[in-house]
């Protein structure tokens, strides 16, 4: 069933809905600070944070965050709220993404996925999005957020 949503930027007063919208799709960890997650992207000229609200509902619906590096672009916290997930939303919430990306001429999108989230590489892979052949290696830089 297909739901019909506007998608606008982040406004003021979005965190708490966003945050809440975050922990009903258990994309929350410890080690990440959602509020400050949201902060640096909306602070950060290369990156976006778009909202989906369905007609009528007060808090946020979807959200995806949306950036580049320079050379590839990057989604992160995409998230439909449960009672619409399978409703065609994340699949809206992806396209306004590469979108964003596509009006600033970045040629390539990529994302990671934690291990074990099947749903989310399912959905990947029904909307064409395929496996890359690379090791992720990271480093916390600030002790005191490391995971």
């Amino acid at each position: 069933m297909s739901v019909a949503i506007t998608v606008r930027a982040y406004k003021d007063g979005d965190t708490a809905g966003l945050v809440a919208l975050w922990q009903a799709c258990q994309l929350v960890r410890p080690w990440n600070d959602p509020a400050k997650d949201i902060a640096f992207c909306i602070g950060s000229p290369n990156a976006a944070l778009l909202v989906g609200q369905v007609e009528g509902e007060n808090q946020p619906t979807a959200s995806v965050m949306v950036g580049h590096d320079g050379h590839r672009g990057w989604i992160y916290y995409l998230a439909v709220a449960p009672i619409h997930q399978g409703s065609g939303l994340g699949r809206q919430m992806v396209e306004k993404a590469e979108d964003w990306l596509k009006a600033r001429g970045v040629p390539k999108v990529q994302l990671m996925i934690r291990t074990g989230n099947e749903q989310a590489e399912r959905f990947y892979d029904a909307i064409g999005y395929e496996h890359q052949a690379v090791t992720v290696m990271a480093r916390w830089l600030n002790k005191d957020t490391g995971g």
